[in-house]
């Protein structure tokens, strides 16, 4: 099973694809059309013509993976856009909600990264007391 974390690089092609492509065919896209390598092991989305299918194709160090997923009723309507380019980047909880047919732009996720205390900064490992920190936690311990 592949699952989609969210370290990985999301790259959605714009444009619909003909489907009666495979592996070979989609690997070439992303060289020709999308100008990327499809062995770095980015996630590589594209949509059918008729709006009712998408294809995963991502590179595992061993080999490809293609998943397919065609719709049993209705179509994607929500699909990125890119401004002046071929493909758009999306994050791994976006391609979930698109997976399932919603609109990865109304996702409630909260954002990947914020600051924690602004009032602090950053900290570098010379101003952590010996033995822990000043929270008691010991040294690299994490605080939600």
């Amino acid at each position: 099973m592949i699952a989609i974390t969210p370290h990985m690089r999301v790259l959605v092609a714009v444009e619909s694809v003909d489907f009666r492509v495979g592996i070979d065919g989609l690997a070439q896209r992303c060289r020709a059309v999308l100008q990327e390598d499809p062995f770095q092991g980015t996630v590589f989305v594209f949509r059918s013509r008729s709006h009712t299918a998408i294809k995963l194709l991502i590179y595992d160090g061993q080999g490809f993976w293609l998943c397919h997923k065609r719709l049993s009723q209705g179509r994607f309507r929500h699909w990125p856009t890119a401004t002046g380019g071929v493909a758009s980047t999306m994050l791994a909880h976006e391609v979930q909600v698109l997976l399932s047919a919603g609109d990865p732009t109304q996702s409630q996720a909260p954002p990947l990264w914020r600051l924690v205390d602004a009032q602090r900064g950053p900290r570098s490992m010379a101003a952590v007391p010996r033995g822990g920190d000043e929270a008691g936690l010991g040294v690299g311990a994490c605080v939600p």
